[in-house]
């Protein structure tokens, strides 16, 4: 029978999506049209006597001419669905992920960073701040062929929305933090900690200092724009002129550094109540808290062998 019979070489490759509650014909039209199989009339009926389209499941498949019309009904039965899994891991920033998008092949870095910056796309997400950033949420994501940047950057806004709305933006109303104010917080936190357990400490000492009107001091915030935060500042660095550079300016930055997880959220919103003002590493990931600039200075000539380092801040 002829229907078996592969339609061509297999050179010709297509993506194909069947949608949600949409039909096995209208799908094998198009099958035919991109020269997948040689007759949708009779893919449909082959389909049907095998009792396959009623099992087909709904997703984009990627599908050659080389294939016979039994294996692509076979896949679209086993929901074999077509993979470009892209992960945003916590608190990257949005520099970070179109870095990420352009060596993946998937968006050019610049494009990726408009669609985060259009103004029109935010208002319609309800994103008041100046980009995205902050408000993509830090997972996995099947980036399909014909999806655009803002098509992308919608779904994660919407996704990291979602977080929020599951009990965090009540919770920072209470605590007297616009959600805006809490994402800044929590993308500090998950910049500075290494460790997932230090996460409220280190939230208390940003909180704690921010109620005592100290300048916050974190270095990931010097670098933000400048380049990825890789544990290390300079002096240059901290001197830096930016609106973002918690040295230099008073309270929060304008808006997050990164992308945060739930983990870095919930602990700007409960974290313990600990007299902390100062924090350094150790140089094994975690890091030495203290209540004193004293305490601070001797930590720092300790850990980072270098007394011109002791500065009074976050790091």
């Amino acid at each position: 029978m002829f229907l078996l019979v592969p339609c061509g070489s297999g050179k010709k490759v297509e993506i194909v999506e069947l949608e949600r509650g949409g039909s096995l014909r209208v799908l094998a039209k198009s099958l035919e049209t991109r020269g997948i199989i040689s007759s949708a009339r009779l893919f449909a009926l082959y389909a049907r006597l095998k009792g396959g389209d009623a099992k087909v499941k709904a997703g984009a498949y990627q599908f050659s001419d080389g294939m016979r019309p039994g294996e692509i009904l076979a896949k679209m039965i086993a929901g074999d669905v077509y993979q470009r899994l892209f992960a945003l891991p916590q608190g990257y920033s949005s520099y970070q992920v179109a870095e990420m998008l352009d060596k993946r092949g998937i968006f050019k870095k610049e494009a990726f960073l408009k669609a985060c910056r259009d103004r029109e796309l935010l208002d319609r997400l309800g994103v008041s701040a100046p980009s995205a950033e902050g408000y993509l949420f830090p997972g996995s994501y099947n980036i399909l062929p014909g999806r655009s940047e803002q098509d992308v950057v919608r779904e994660m806004v919407q996704r990291q929305r979602e977080l929020l709305a599951a009990g965090y933006r009540q919770r920072a109303e209470k605590a007297g933090l616009s959600v805006g104010a809490l994402l800044t917080l929590a993308s500090m936190v998950e910049k500075e900690a290494v460790l997932p357990a230090e996460k409220p400490l280190i939230a208390a000492v940003f909180q704690n200092r921010i109620r005592k009107g100290m300048r916050l001091q974190s270095d990931p915030t010097a670098l933000y724009g400048v380049r990825a935060f890789a544990g290390k500042v300079s002096r240059d660095d901290i001197l830096r002129v930016t609106p973002y550079n918690t040295y230099l300016i008073a309270g929060l930055p304008p808006g997050p550094i990164g992308n945060p997880g739930g983990d870095a959220i919930e602990a700007v919103l409960q974290h313990p109540a600990v007299p902390y003002l100062y924090f350094v590493a150790r140089g094994d990931g975690s890091h030495q808290f203290s209540s004193d600039l004293a305490a601070h200075n001797a930590a720092v000539r300790k850990f980072l062998r270098s007394t011109s380092a002791a500065l009074a801040g976050g790091e």
